[in-house]
C-alpha cells in the first residue's frame, strides 16, 4: 500500500516537474501570449512537456500487478492542447513512441489502452475552442478527454481477469485515488499556468499604462517647460512640488545659482514674499487659498508681474488637489502697450498739426510774395530788412516742409537703384559744401553692391542731411567719410566724421523730434532720417566717441528673393576724381 502511493507521489512529481518550470519561465517574462491565446514561444511548451512525459516514463510501473503507472498522459493531453494540430501533431507521435518503448506488457492494446489514441480525434478537435475560452473552460475540456482516458486504464484489468476487483477496500482507495489524481493534477497545472499567464498581461498592461503616464507626464513637463510664464504647483499646505524653467529662472534672477531642489518642498508663502508682493500673496490667502481663483497685477523691483491662482482638483470626485500659480512678467507688455498709446497719441497729433501746417504755408506764401513787392518799391536802405523778413519766412517754410515729411510718413515708391549711383550723383554738391568750409570728403566704396529697392529722392535727402550734420560739427581742416559695406543679407552705409563727438547721455535723445544740440537746429533732421530708414525697412545706430568723432551707420536689408538678380554690379574701384 505504502509503494503504491510513492509511487503514485513520484508520478505527479515526474507530470509538474517541467510544467511548473515553464510557468516559471512565463512568471519572469521569458515566454508571451501572442493575441491572448497561445503563447509565443510554442517550441519551449513541447519540450517542457516532452521532458515531462520522458520523466515519468522512467518512473512508470503498475499498480497491485495491474493497472498501469503512469501520469505522461497530463503534460502531452496539456501539451496537445496549447500547440494545437500542427505543432501538437509531434507531440502526440512523442508520446506514443515513448508509451510503446516504456510500456509493460508490450502490445498494440496496452499501447492504444495507454494513450488514449482513440480520443486524439477529440483532443484536436478540442485544440480550437480550447484557446478561447477562459481558465475553467480549459479545464473543462482538458477533463472531458483526460478523465475517459483514465478510466479506461484503470478499469482495463477487468479485460485479464477479476482478480483486481477481488482486492481488499484499502486497495479500492488506492485505485480511486489514482483516477482522480489526473483531474486534479492537470485542472491544477492549468489554473497556475493560466494564472501565471493573466498575471504576466496584468503586468504588461500596467507596465504600458506606466510608460504612457511617464510619457504623458514628460510631454506635459516639456509643455510647461517652453510656455512663456512661470508655473508652480502647490499642495494643500502651500508647499511646492513642482516648478517649470520659467519659475526657476524668475528666482535666479534675484537669487542667482539656487536650485530647483532647493524650491521644491519650500513653503510658497516664504519664498515668493521675497519675489513678489507679499501682500498680493496674503490677499490670495484670505480669498480662499484651496477654493477660489485669484487674479492680480503686482509691482516689485520696477516690474510689473501677474499673479494667477486656481485649485486643482484631484479626480472626479472633486477633491482638492493642490493649487497652482501662475506669474506673468508683463514689464515688456506694459511698456509695449504705454509705447502705442504714445504712438496713437501722437499719430493724431500729428495728423492735426500736418492739416494746420499745411494751411500755414498759403498765407506765407501770401506774405513772402507781397513782401518782395513792397521790397521793390521801398528805399534802398530798407532792403536789408527785407531781406531778413524773406529768409526767416524761408526758413520757417523749411522747418514746415521738415515737419510735414516726419508727420506723414507716408509709403514711398521705390525702384531698383545702385546706392553707389545715388552717392555719386551728391559727390559733387558735397565737395562743394566741403570746400567752402574748408573740409574735405572721402568716398571708399566698397567694389560691388546688389541692387536695392529705394527711392532716390528720399536716399538722397537721407544722405544730405547727415552728411552736413558731420561737417556742421567739425572744424576746418575736418574729413568727411562716406563708406559702404555689403555683407551678404544687408547694405550698410557709413558717415563718419572727426567732429567732437556726442556724449553718451546724449546719444539716446539724438533721434526725438525737437531734440537739438544745435543753436539754429530745429530738431528734425534725424527723426526724419530714421523716418525714411524705417520706410526702406532698414535702421540706423550711431557710434561716437568725444573727441575722436561720429559714425551713422544706416543698414538697408538685402534680400535676394524676389529682386533683380543684378546683385555684385562691378564698380570702379577709383573713385571720381576730386575737385
Amino acid at each position: 500500500m505504502i509503494y503504491a502511493v510513492k509511487d503514485i507521489l513520484l508520478q505527479i512529481t515526474a507530470a509538474c516537474s517541467f510544467l511548473c518550470m515553464f510557468k516559471w519561465w512565463i512568471d519572469q517574462g521569458h515566454i508571451v501570449r501572442r493575441n491572448g491565446k497561445f503563447p509565443d514561444d510554442q517550441s519551449f511548451l513541447i519540450l517542457s512537456c516532452a521532458l515531462s512525459i520522458v520523466f515519468c516514463m522512467f518512473l512508470s510501473t503498475t499498480l497491485f500487478g495491474a493497472i498501469y503507472l503512469n501520469l505522461a498522459m497530463i503534460p502531452a493531453y496539456i501539451g496537445i492542447l496549447y500547440a494545437g494540430f500542427r505543432s501538437g501533431i509531434s507531440l502526440a507521435v512523442f508520446f506514443i513512441l515513448c508509451t510503446a518503448l516504456f510500456s509493460e506488457p508490450p502490445g498494440l492494446s496496452n499501447l492504444v489502452l495507454n494513450t488514449g489514441v482513440l480520443l486524439y480525434p477529440l483532443l484536436f478537435g478540442m485544440a480550437k475552442p480550447f484557446k478561447s475560452e477562459n481558465i475553467m473552460g480549459k479545464i473543462f475540456i482538458l477533463w472531458s478527454v483526460l478523465f475517459p482516458s483514465m478510466m479506461f486504464i484503470v478499469l482495463a484489468p477487468k479485460m485479464y481477469g477479476p482478480s483486481l476487483y477481488d482486492t481488499s477496500p484499502k486497495e479500492m482507495a488506492v485505485a480511486l485515488f489514482y483516477l482522480l489524481v489526473p483531474v486534479i493534477l492537470g485542472g491544477s497545472l492549468l489554473y497556475l499556468i493560466e494564472t501565471a499567464w493573466d498575471r504576466q498581461q496584468t503586468q504588461e498592461k500596467m507596465k504600458g499604462i506606466s510608460e504612457k503616464f511617464e510619457r504623458e507626464s514628460e510631454k506635459l513637463q516639456q509643455i510647461t517647460n517652453v510656455v512663456p510664464v512661470s508655473i508652480m504647483l502647490l499642495d494643500d499646505m502651500g508647499y511646492v512640488t513642482e516648478i517649470n524653467d520659467c519659475m526657476l529662472d524668475l528666482f535666479r534672477q534675484h537669487e542667482p545659482g539656487i536650485t530647483r531642489e532647493a524650491i521644491v518642498g519650500q513653503q510658497a508663502e516664504r519664498l515668493l514674499l521675497q519675489e513678489i508682493n507679499g501682500e498680493a500673496l496674503k490677499r490670495m490667502k484670505d480669498s480662499g487659498f484651496s477654493k477660489q481663483r485669484y487674479n492680480e497685477k503686482v509691482q516689485y523691483d520696477s516690474r510689473t508681474y501677474n499673479v494667477f491662482s486656481a485649485p486643482l482638483q484631484q479626480g472626479s470626485g472633486g477633491g482638492s488637489g493642490g493649487r497652482v500659480l501662475i506669474v506673468q512678467d508683463l514689464t515688456e507688455e506694459e511698456k509695449f502697450r504705454s509705447e502705442l498709446d504714445n504712438v496713437e497719441r501722437l499719430t493724431l497729433v500729428g495728423q492735426m498739426a500736418a492739416g494746420i501746417t499745411h494751411e500755414i504755408r498759403n498765407p506765407m506764401a501770401v506774405v513772402r510774395g507781397f513782401l518782395q513787392l513792397m521790397r521793390e518799391k521801398s528805399p534802398g536802405e530798407m532792403d536789408s530788412y527785407y531781406q531778413i523778413v524773406i529768409e526767416e519766412l524761408d526758413r520757417a517754410n523749411g522747418i514746415i516742409n521738415d515737419f510735414l515729411s516726419l508727420a506723414q510718413s507716408r509709403i514711398s515708391d521705390k525702384e531698383p537703384v545702385q546706392l553707389h549711383h545715388i552717392i555719386k550723383e551728391l559727390a559733387p554738391l558735397l565737395w562743394a559744401d566741403a570746400n567752402l568750409r574748408g573740409q574735405s570728403v572721402e568716398l571708399r566704396l566698397c567694389p560691388s553692391l546688389p541692387l536695392l529697392q529705394l527711392n532716390p529722392r528720399e536716399i538722397k535727402q537721407l544722405i544730405l542731411n547727415l552728411a552736413r550734420n558731420g561737417m556742421e560739427a567739425m572744424e576746418p581742416k575736418g574729413e568727411l567719410l562716406l563708406e559702404t559695406h555689403f555683407n551678404e543679407n544687408k547694405v550698410e552705409l557709413i558717415i563718419q566724421d572727426t567732429g567732437s563727438g556726442i556724449p553718451q547721455s546724449q546719444l539716446e535723445k539724438l533721434f526725438v523730434p525737437f531734440y537739438t544740440t544745435k543753436n539754429q537746429g530745429t530738431g528734425l533732421g534725424l527723426p526724419l532720417c530714421l523716418s525714411i530708414a524705417e520706410r526702406h525697412h532698414g535702421s540706423i545706430r550711431v557710434e561716437s566717441q568725444v573727441g575722436k568723432g561720429t559714425a551713422f551707420i544706416v543698414s538697408f536689408p538685402y534680400v535676394q528673393e524676389g529682386r533683380q538678380q543684378a546683385a555684385a554690379t562691378k564698380e570702379h574701384s577709383d573713385s571720381p576724381p576730386q575737385p
